[in-house]
């Protein structure tokens, strides 16, 4: 193949580039770090790079193995190669996921050794998590429960955690641990694995059989590794071994995008990158194409607020002309509100980012009601079996049929009538026909006077609930029958109740509500979308690498984002203050998908985001809790408009 001179191979191939692209794609040996801000080109720089190695270099593309975080990612930069430099040697060079270059080390291992690689489980995994969930705790799991359980999976395997490690963990899942072991235990018995364990098994087979390890360090000679900041340990280890003889190692990513803490990212490696590579080269690329100034400045001054960073600074390609504005709304209420009277009106394309799945129900409730187009990227069913959503739901169902025996058991122990198993059971097994199971504790249980007083009163919230809109009857169960207090004796998520009062509030009867809940899991579970529309929701993380003109940060609250508060003292770990550093790059990746205008709500209840506070020097206030709903502009419905 011939060789290029650098300026005739810019011209070949119309390759324009700044001065900190070109020292990014011109340093092929070694070690190579390359931070890269929002919107700097890093995909233009990674394909010409590798055109660069190609052509100017003299580089085998056999030679090259470039790792992408995901699938889709991998076939995106394969096409953009072979766009600008052809398909002859686009079809020469190697682009795979992690979990891919794992498949080739289990699989030439099995060739080499005779022994037979396991299949993946797929399919069998939420079949397998249900059953030993309800071995362990006796009770059956819900959506939630699953993913927390899988997450947690995830997490332990990625971040290569030994026993002791993982029982300090807290995965909101009861008996972690002990699924956990079984759950390994089943997949031995099954001869499964799964994806984590592909790279558990490839990166123990790479250090215990040398000659493994000497085919792929031999097979590739340079490495470049796309989306660094969101590679987890065990994958940076795997990484770090096989590049280890020819050293020719190229990491692309930002530390300050690093945002899937969860999954087991491991910005930390990034920022020891110099410490672990002590010939290292680190280079930059701070010249944001995405955004508008007043954007990029804002973002680059809220981000430097991180300790745990290198120090860089992010600067605007484009002209003024963007604007970064603060939209006062009386409470969360209010602001969907506005949000829904945006989508009305909307002619141009705007993107509606908030941080949980659930935040997009209340607009989707109304959008579908009203027929209005929309593209949501990602949906998440957990919402729908949720402890408190379920919770809140049986409180309605109880009040719709008192005489409902499987609902009063679920919930008898969480109205704060100190009614007892023994009493509940009682009542159960001593009721007849239709009558209410709290009248029956009543007339036939010896109860405690407290628990008479209680019950006589649960009895008139009940009949009280029967005729009244859905969302004063959730504000009754929460603050008159006792279900906040139990939330809050068990630190319960306060949002979920607060968007289910908020989709009652549009809902006349009890009865109609529950209808409505199932026929929005319905609509998110088919995904429901438009492509043609330019209104799009999206969680932040589903929208990292993508843009939009108009983008609306929603639901930026404290408690919510930040989900914690800010760790102040000598007394704050380490560990507190990366996942407090994890919340602000959330809020600077959301807020970087802007090209035009960015617009970020404020709450005159006092829940204004910290991070909101930040940008536009907001003094702190009287913070309200999350549960407090007397606000009577919660009543009013999303759908009747704002002036």
């Amino acid at each position: 193949m011939e060789q290029l001179k650098y300026e005739a191979f810019k011209t070949k191939y119309k390759i324009d580039l700044n001065q900190q692209q070109e020292s990014a794609v011109t340093e092929t040996e070694g070690a190579v770090l390359l931070l890269a801000v929002p919107g700097s080109g890093k995909t233009t720089v990674l394909v010409s790079r590798l055109g660069y190695m190609i052509y100017c270099k003299g580089i085998m593309p056999e030679k090259i193995l470039t790792v992408t975080y995901t699938v889709a990612a991998t076939q995106d930069m394969k096409n953009r190669f072979e766009k600008k430099f052809g398909s002859e040697v686009s079809d020469r060079l190697t682009f795979r996921t992690i979990n891919g270059i794992s498949y080739k080390i289990l699989q030439y291992f099995g060739e080499i050794t005779g022994k037979s690689v396991y299949d993946v489980a797929d399919k069998e995994l939420p079949g397998i998590i249900q059953n030993l969930f309800r071995t362990v705790t006796g009770t059956f799991a819900t959506e939630n429960d699953c993913k927390m359980i899988q997450t947690g999976i995830t997490y332990v395997k990625n971040m290569r955690l030994g026993k002791a490690e993982i029982k300090k963990q807290d995965f909101g899942v009861e008996d972690f641990y002990r699924i956990y072991e079984l759950y390994c235990d089943e997949l031995k018995k099954l001869k499964k694995i799964d994806y984590d364990d592909q790279m558990v098994y490839a990166l123990r087979i790479l250090e215990q059989y040398p000659q493994v390890l000497e085919y792929f360090q031999d097979k590739y000679l340079y490495f470049c590794v796309d989306e660094a900041q969101d590679t987890s340990k065990i994958q940076h280890d795997m990484i770090t071994l096989l590049s280890a003889k020819s050293r020719n190692l190229f990491m692309v990513g930002d530390e300050d995008q690093s945002i899937y803490g969860f999954r087991a990212a491991y910005p930390q490696a990034l920022i020891s990158f110099e410490k672990r590579f002590p010939d290292a080269k680190v280079l930059y690329m701070e010249a944001n194409y995405r955004s508008r100034e007043e954007i990029v400045k804002v973002a680059d001054k809220f981000i430097q607020s991180n300790q745990n960073r290198h120090q860089k600074s992010m600067r605007s390609k484009r002209a003024a002309g963007g604007c970064v504005k603060k939209i006062a709304v009386k409470n969360r209420s209010h602001q969907f509100q506005y949000l829904i009277k945006v989508a009305r009106e909307n002619q141009r394309e705007i993107a509606i980012l908030y941080r949980n799945n659930e935040s997009a129900l209340p607009l989707i409730d109304v959008l579908s009601r009203e027929g209005i187009p929309y593209r949501i990227r990602n949906t998440d069913m957990t919402f729908f079996s949720h402890p408190v959503v379920r919770d809140l739901s049986d409180f309605i169902k109880f009040a719709l049929d008192q005489s409902d025996a499987d609902t009063f058991l679920r919930i008898y122990f969480k109205m704060g009538a100190g009614i007892s198993k023994v009493a509940a059971e009682y009542a159960v097994n001593h009721n007849r026909g239709s009558n209410s199971l709290i009248e029956t504790l009543l007339n036939e249980c010896d109860l405690p006077p407290y628990s008479v007083k209680q019950c006589r009163s649960l009895l008139t919230h009940f009949k009280h609930m029967l005729n009244e809109n859905a969302g004063k009857a959730i504000y009754r169960v929460l603050h008159y029958m006792g279900y906040q207090d139990y939330m809050d004796s068990r630190s319960m998520d306060q949002g979920k109740a607060e968007i289910l009062k908020i989709l009652g509030d549009q809902i006349q009867s009890i009865a109609d509500f529950l209808i409505r809940l199932e026929e929005l899991k319905g609509i998110m579970n088919s995904g429901t979308t438009n492509f043609h529309s330019n209104l799009i929701l999206s969680t932040i993380h589903s929208s990292k690498g993508l843009e939009y003109e108009r983008v609306y940060l929603a639901d930026v609250l404290d408690g919510i984002l930040p989900g914690m508060e800010e760790p102040k003292g000598k007394n704050a770990s380490s560990q507190e203050r990366n996942l407090y550093e994890e919340e602000r790059r959330l809020f600077y990746v959301g807020m970087t998908r802007a090209k035009q205008e960015l617009y970020i709500f404020t709450f005159e209840n006092g829940s204004t985001s910290r991070f909101s506070k930040d940008i536009f020097m907001i003094p702190d206030q009287k913070r309200a809790p999350v549960a407090n709903l007397k606000n009577s502009s919660y009543n009013r419905p999303l759908w009747s408009g704002l002036k």
